[in-house]
């Protein structure tokens, strides 16, 4: 069975779906055993305006969108890159509303179960000041990927940033299974019963010799290309 995690991040038109806003692009990383195996990239066209502030935040205009593919067409391919892998997002409250509202737009169903970097960081880095993204990259000395508020550089943060704490969780905690699950019980776990909660993990999951990730977790590669209208498919797409 496969231990890939998808990581994925949406820009927008708005806060919420269900105040109209629609997404503008939509980027996945795949992720297992540490390290990023494929990426799915796409600007997509909903046919809701762009506002000013959202263009000059993202610098995704109406023109670009204008000539992306349909974001129907678009989710549906998302989708299957994705398959049966559970997902993980910075700030997944915002993410997952958008997965399930462009899917539900598609006629697709949406059972991905999610996981927050945002929540696992604060239980596994209480030190930092600030757990937005790029600061959190930051503060774990962590290389940045492109320009913020774009999809893919903002899934490729995330993705490092999931690595890393899937590799501390070996190194510092002595944790084994570091998948998806034991990830989503960690962010249920109220900030003062963490180093419990991590010591039980610790026991139940223990480490042997020559089960650390290899090579450098955490890692992205040194250039990362954006294409504004045409989806950037992995080459392990069907």
């Amino acid at each position: 069975m496969s231990s890939a995690i998808a990581v994925i991040d949406f820009e927008t038109t708005g806060m919420t779906p269900g105040q109209g806003a629609r997404a503008t692009e939509v980027a996945i990383v795949l992720l297992e055993a540490g390290q990023v195996v494929d990426r799915f990239q796409s600007l997509m066209r909903t046919g809701v305006h762009i506002p000013s502030f959202i263009t000059q935040l993202t610098g995704i205009s109406n023109a670009m969108v204008a000539t992306a593919p349909a974001a129907e067409e678009v989710m549906r391919d998302a989708a299957r890159f994705v398959g049966a892998a559970p997902m993980v997002a910075h700030n997944a409250a915002f993410d997952r509303k958008f997965w399930e509202a462009e899917l539900a737009h598609a006629g697709l169903p949406a059972p991905h179960a999610f996981a927050c970097t945002v929540l696992l960081s604060r239980r596994l880095y209480p030190e930092a000041t600030s757990h937005k993204l790029g600061n959190i990259v930051d503060h774990l000395g962590l290389p940045r990927a492109g320009r913020a508020h774009r999809a893919l550089a903002d899934a490729e943060m995330a993705a490092s940033l999931l690595a890393r704490m899937q590799q501390d969780l070996r190194q510092r905690w002595g944790i084994a299974q570091t998948g998806h699950g034991v990830l989503s019980e960690l962010q249920r776990c109220p900030k003062a019963q963490m180093a419990r909660m991590l010591a039980q993990q610790a026991a139940k999951f223990p480490l042997r010799s020559g089960e650390l990730f290899g090579g450098d977790a955490g890692l992205l590669p040194q250039e990362t290309t954006v294409h504004q209208a045409q989806p950037i498919i992995g080459p392990s797409f069907p």
